[in-house]
């Protein structure tokens, strides 16, 4: 039987830290950089969806190979330094010299930098935490990074407005040092590596066998991708994001349309919004799924292809605004729910950082592709047709997730009575 586990307060109050300060820099500028392309330096929109598709692309290269790094390394803190350095020095580049190369290259840095942060944060909580109190754990993590989200776009909107909007490149950069002073504070010693990568329930020869195994990733990949179970969510997750990451960048392009410095005012209301509905709607999906998983995240599923619809109503800024509490319910549950699933469904297999890894992969790919598409489809056919066609994506990602992935909690439940019995 696993043995509980006990962390300091100070690890956890700096895993607290590190959620708060990585909230705005595990995406670098995001939505900001498409503002600020189309208002201050006239790209049009196929060149931003470029721009902005260049870091997910290096995040699909990255993504994967990064899990398995994960599981194998006990340096995961070092890992979060090196990542934070790589996002640092992308924003000011992208800052001080937004020439398309320069804004590509440093894209492709923090494409790379976004493929460690998420499995080596969820690492080290499972290596504090252990399973049984994952759910809660991860959902304080999630809560605390969109207090991040919100604390950074207010921020934002405030130095992009009073200042100027490349100072918001600056701001990304101060945070990923905060990031750095507070992974550095969690204690080593207390994370246990062998439960962090999905072990630690067996006993040392079997632990033994399995770090044999973890030798040769290419044969845990492809006993992953052979799991109907995980398969058909990744391909849910696939059109999720397909569907979700150019909405935001669209509204920013709307926004950015004649009205000035404000726009940058109007995409930090944007965030803004989402974030504080993001974050009692995190906490809650962490209680709640203790019991359940798949019923939870069907309702984060269900509202994007709504959002889209509703996008498509009106140009009017405080319209869009709101229409950002449904992105605000939907992002809360997909941050909790993606990380707790692929806890249930690679338990004691010693593959769960490869496994996300695997699956950050595929939401990369997902936005990189709704960044290209939507670039294109919007210079040829206006923004209505662009939020449409994501929306029709977003039903088809309802559909995958409804019919084709399994409860996975109950499975487990079920599965363990009856070994019981």
């Amino acid at each position: 039987m696993q043995q509980q586990r006990r962390p300091s307060k100070k690890s956890l109050r700096s895993l607290d830290c590190l959620n708060v300060f990585l909230a705005d820099v595990r995406d670098g500028v995001g939505p900001y950089l498409s503002i600020y392309l189309k208002a201050s330096a006239n790209w049009n929109p196929a060149q931003i969806g470029l721009a902005m598709s260049a870091s997910s692309i290096a995040t699909v290269i990255a993504q994967t190979p990064a899990g398995a790094l994960i599981d194998r390394l006990r340096q995961k803190r070092m890992l979060i330094v090196l990542a934070a350095v790589f996002v640092s020095i992308g924003c000011i580049a992208m800052g001080l010299f937004p020439s398309l190369p320069v804004v590509i290259g440093s894209q492709i840095m923090i494409g790379i930098a976004a493929a460690i942060f998420p499995p080596a944060i969820t690492a080290i909580t499972l290596g504090l935490v252990g399973h049984e109190k994952l759910d809660r754990r991860v959902g304080r993590n999630e809560t605390f990074n969109h207090t991040g989200n919100l604390l950074a776009a207010t921020l934002a909107g405030l130095v992009g407005y009073f200042i100027a909007r490349k100072a918001i490149f600056f701001l990304v950069a101060a945070m990923a040092v905060g990031s750095i002073i507070s992974v550095r504070m969690i204690r080593e010693r207390e994370i246990d590596h062998e439960l962090a990568r999905g072990d630690g329930e067996k006993g040392e020869e079997g632990q033994e066998e399995d770090n044999e195994k973890h030798q040769q990733p290419s044969e845990g990949i492809l006993q992953l991708l052979s799991d109907r179970k995980i398969l058909f969510f990744t391909v849910a997750v696939v059109l999720f994001h397909f569907a979700n990451a150019a909405m935001l960048p669209l509204v920013g392009q709307e926004l950015a349309q004649g009205k000035g410095t404000s726009d940058t005012v109007y995409m930090s209301a944007c965030i803004i919004v989402a974030q504080l509905v993001m974050i009692p709607v995190s906490n809650l999906a962490g209680r709640f799924a203790h019991t359940a998983r798949k019923p939870i995240f069907l309702l984060g599923f269900a509202v994007l292809p709504i959002r889209g619809v509703l996008y498509t109503f009106s140009d009017n800024p405080y319209f869009l605004v709101s229409v950002q509490i449904l992105d605000g319910i939907a992002g809360g549950i997909f941050g909790v729910l993606s990380v707790l699933m692929v806890a249930d469904l690679t338990k004691g297999t010693g593959r769960f950082n490869l496994t996300q890894g695997m699956l950050n992969t595929a939401i990369g790919v997902g936005a990189g592709l709704s960044n290209v598409l939507a670039g294109f489809v919007v210079k040829s056919a206006g923004y209505n047709v662009g939020f449409l066609i994501l929306a029709a994506i977003a039903v088809v990602a309802l559909a995958v997730f409804w019919f084709c992935v399994p409860e996975t909690k109950t499975g487990v439940n079920r599965k363990a009575s009856h070994q019981t019995a």
